[in-house]
């Protein structure tokens, strides 16, 4: 009875999708055109033909929706065009066998074990297209994320990789190239987690475009423009991943020169340097990060120079410190360096008299005056901040 029917009921199923998809602005032309007529006419046939049989094998059937499913996928189709090709198909079909029950005089019963076969057929079909779908997403994200790995390890390789090299596993791994970028050190493996999230792992989602090694004994970033207006998230990311240090703004060559200082920065943070309780940028702290590289060095020269005043218990030791470095950093002002350091001028002339008696040193050599800047920036910021056994 149905069978002389098909070749209308595949017209008007496709009639309708073709309909659907002018709707949502996704017409069907040239060979995907073709597909959906195949599919569709597979797919009613299958249907009929199955009604004679106890026991219908819908393998042949899955193994066609699985195709589509993984092909959508590939081509970077939603699978919505699949389930509404399969729901206006449903619909057809039911309009038509409620005019066949009419027609030929079925019984409720038949109307009934027609639908409910037709919707058992259809699920079938729309679970074997979303298997399909995700099973290539997994292998399309899979193959992605193995560009991306070896894209960022070719970013931070030393020596510096080449422009074209960058670019053509860029364009590999679907990554447009930055003009800029900044990498962003994270604690290392095994630091306790931050308190902000209870003591929780952190939700490690991140922008599509921020590349991340996560296995690294020393965790980082590599994200791209930091300094644009578009990364107003970076902040709020970066306190929710708990303490981090932002290397130097680099082009993409020079990736390994921004990992190296953001490493050296997130180590002041581990030893309690620098504070942890924010985002610490690399470039904010350059004398530091240079007495840091140079520690073993101004530890012996300081004994040499300053041993009088390093002498000195640390709550009279620092207040000498803080105001010789920042009479230095004022010019040799006291005015300047009073109403920086909120004193009065005559308690840092006070000061100042102070160690000179304790030095020797009436003055400062112009020659060295860097060097001395250079050594109580680090002296300062150690100070307290380390065990005395570390110290």
């Amino acid at each position: 009875m149905l069978r002389p029917h098909l070749a209308d009921a595949v017209a008007e199923i496709e009639r309708q999708v073709r309909q659907q998809n002018l709707k949502a602005g996704r017409p069907l032309d040239g060979d995907y055109a073709q597909v959906v007529h195949e599919v569709i006419h597979r797919t009613v046939a299958f249907f009929v033909d199955s009604l004679a049989q106890e026991e219908p094998d819908v393998g042949e059937l899955a193994a066609l929706y699985f195709r589509l499913g993984t092909e959508a996928a590939r081509r970077g189709r939603e699978l919505d065009r699949l389930q509404t090709a399969l729901r206006l198909s449903s619909q057809v079909a039911c309009r038509r066998f409620i005019k066949d029950a009419y027609r030929f005089g079925w019984p409720k019963e038949t109307l009934a074990h027609l639908t409910d076969h037709l919707f058992e057929l259809l699920a079938r079909a729309a679970d074997a297209g979303a298997q399909g779908y995700a099973r290539q997403q997994g292998h399309m994200a899979s193959d992605r994320e193995r560009r991306r790995t070896r894209l960022r390890d070719l970013l931070v390789r030393e020596p510096a990789p080449a422009p074209e090299a960058i670019a053509d596993q860029a364009r590999s791994a679907e990554w447009k190239v930055p003009a800029t970028l900044a990498v962003v050190a994270l604690r290392p493996a095994g630091s306790p987690l931050p308190a902000q999230n209870g003591g929780r792992a952190p939700n490690r989602v991140l922008p599509p475009d921020v590349l991340a090694d996560w296995e690294a004994p020393a965790p980082y970033l590599i994200v791209p423009d930091p300094d644009s207006a578009g990364r107003d998230w970076l902040p709020a990311l970066l306190r929710r991943l708990g303490p981090a240090a932002i290397g130097p703004t680099v082009p993409p060559e020079r990736t390994a020169t921004s990992l190296r200082w953001a490493r050296h920065t997130i180590a002041l943070v581990e030893r309690g340097i620098l504070d942890a309780d924010r985002p610490v940028r690399a470039a904010d702290h350059t004398a530091l990060l240079a007495g840091a590289c140079a520690e073993d060095l101004i530890d012996t020269t300081a004994t040499d120079t300053l041993a009088p005043l390093l002498a000195l218990p640390p709550r009279r030791r620092t207040p000498l410190l803080v105001t010789l470095l920042t009479y230095l950093q004022c010019g040799d002002n006291a005015v300047l360096t009073g109403e920086r350091l909120h004193i009065h001028e005559q308690t840092v002339r006070y000061r100042l008299r102070r160690i000179t008696e304790l030095t020797g040193h009436t003055g400062h050599d112009p020659a060295h005056r860097l060097d001395l800047m250079l050594t109580l920036t680090w002296l300062i910021h150690a100070e307290g901040r380390e065990a005395p056994k570390e110290r």
